[in-house]
């Protein structure tokens, strides 16, 4: 799935990165706690949240995330999104809530990460 398709079924808006939308995206993850995002997440993906702090962006930077949808029409500051468009990160803000925004990407077929990063099946 491109981001652009990803922002098309959040109704979301492009805030940083309208020039990386044909960018391709694996999987996706919602979450507030990004301690869950850096035990879950793999490169190549959405992630999905309510919390707006710079805290975000330095997860997503370290995990390679193509694209962060802030949702409930969270909007970050102008500081964020600076640090957005040096770090190549696409920004979209949606209207819809985490669980729905993530509801809808599966519906589509984005996937999520079922198990944390690193495990081996079978282990």
């Amino acid at each position: 799935m491109t981001i652009r398709e990803v922002m098309e079924i959040v109704d979301g808006k492009v805030l940083v990165g309208a020039d990386r939308l044909d960018e391709r995206v694996d999987t996706a993850c919602g979450s507030d706690l990004m301690s869950d995002v850096l035990a879950f997440v793999k490169e190549k993906a959405v992630l999905i949240t309510g919390l707006i702090n710079p805290h975000v962006l330095r997860t997503s930077e370290m995990l390679d995330i193509t694209c962060i949808v802030f949702s409930r029409g969270k909007m970050p500051s102008e500081e964020m999104l600076e640090m957005a468009e040096e770090i190549g990160i696409t920004v979209i803000s949606s209207p819809l809530t985490t669980y729905t925004a993530c509801g809808e990407l599966y519906v589509h077929g984005l996937p999520g990460t079922k198990r944390k990063t690193g495990v081996t099946e079978g282990v």
